[in-house]
């Protein structure tokens, strides 16, 4: 690569770390005259690379958005966050429908990787962990995604062609407040115009959406991620559980996130307890009910159970079979 060409690179790189470069900066970074870089920032114009003039005091040159992408100057350590990132996206199920499109991305940076820095990222990628299980949901459809949140931020109502979990089709009107990316999954949620209720929308379910002509107020409150979550704690299952703990909300909520409990808090009247620890009235729904008692003993806080009478027989097996291992000093293991 010859000097001139290498500087123009350098240029490239300058004007995409941000802001407004003045000709008197640039020069001094890249070593020429302020001649030499009007004439670098017209090759990189004949490039189709966006840079535009700034006048005045403060002017200098920028790069403004264009029509595609330019060539990407990364350093060592942004070119880690990104494969990094791309990555976490894949392991979580947080891409688009055009999976191939992180991986051809990924790739297209691994290649141009100095040797010293992709070993760099191999030796952490073989030592990297995660905790939980790969993304193994559907993603949704980058256009659906952009288009969502365009009304999102514009607060413009949206149609939504939308397949539901039993595979029946629709189409509905949303006032999108917010996009929520929980477990794993895209989430939309938002009024629902035809009913004038709140509705959640898995995003890999959504055909198509088109934004339509007026606006709307959102809510102040509550934020989207809450409303989503508030929907999954509330949503119609086979059990409904009501507990009674006596703890603060961090302990309680330790084990139960909002996603999966509602907790009835109060301000405590004149004269009644108001220590941080008190009783809240927890509201579950559930599939199944078996999971519950070694989750309300792992909270370790006094506990009265109001309903259901299938889950107090369940915590009343699981305390004798913990009072039986601990009176068996063989752990309860079969005698030769």
């Amino acid at each position: 690569m010859s000097r001139p060409t290498g500087r123009v690179l350098t240029l490239l790189e300058l004007l995409q770390s941000g802001g407004t470069r003045t000709v008197a900066e640039l020069a001094d970074r890249l070593g020429v005259d302020g001649r030499t870089v009007r004439r670098y920032v017209d090759q990189l114009i004949d490039l189709d690379v966006p840079v535009e003039s700034v006048r005045g005091r403060y002017g200098g040159y920028r790069l403004a958005p264009g029509y595609r992408l330019p060539p990407l100057m990364l350093s060592d350590d942004e070119a880690l966050a990104v494969l990094l990132g791309l990555a976490a996206g894949r392991r979580t199920g947080l891409t688009t429908a055009e999976r191939t499109a992180g991986e051809t991305a990924s790739a297209k940076i691994r290649r141009v990787l100095p040797k010293h820095l992709a070993r760099r990222l191999d030796t952490l990628l073989d030592s990297l962990a995660f905790t939980d299980q790969p993304g193994e949901s559907a993603a949704p459809d980058a256009g659906v995604l952009l288009t969502l949140a365009d009304a999102v931020r514009h607060r413009r109502p949206v149609s939504l062609r939308y397949v539901d979990g039993g595979g029946r089709r629709g189409e509905r009107t949303l006032h999108a407040y917010g996009i929520v990316a929980h477990s794993g999954r895209w989430y939309v949620t938002g009024t629902d115009a035809g009913v004038g209720a709140d509705r959640t929308f898995r995003l890999d379910r959504i055909a198509d959406a088109r934004t339509l002509p007026g606006s709307f107020e959102a809510p102040v409150t509550p934020d989207p991620a809450q409303r989503v979550l508030t929907g999954f704690a509330t949503a119609a299952y086979r059990h409904e559980v009501t507990v009674r703990i006596h703890g603060t909300v961090e302990q309680i909520r330790a084990h139960l996130p909002a996603g999966v409990a509602r907790l009835a808090e109060y301000e405590p009247a004149a004269g009644e307890d108001r220590s941080p620890e008190r009783w809240l009235r927890v509201d579950i729904r559930a599939e199944r009910l078996d999971w519950l008692p070694p989750v309300l003993a792992s909270i370790d806080r006094p506990f009265v159970i109001e309903r259901p009478d299938e889950l107090r027989h369940l915590v009343a097996a699981l305390a004798d079979r913990l009072a039986s291992a601990a009176r068996d000093p063989d752990g309860g293991e079969p005698k030769p």
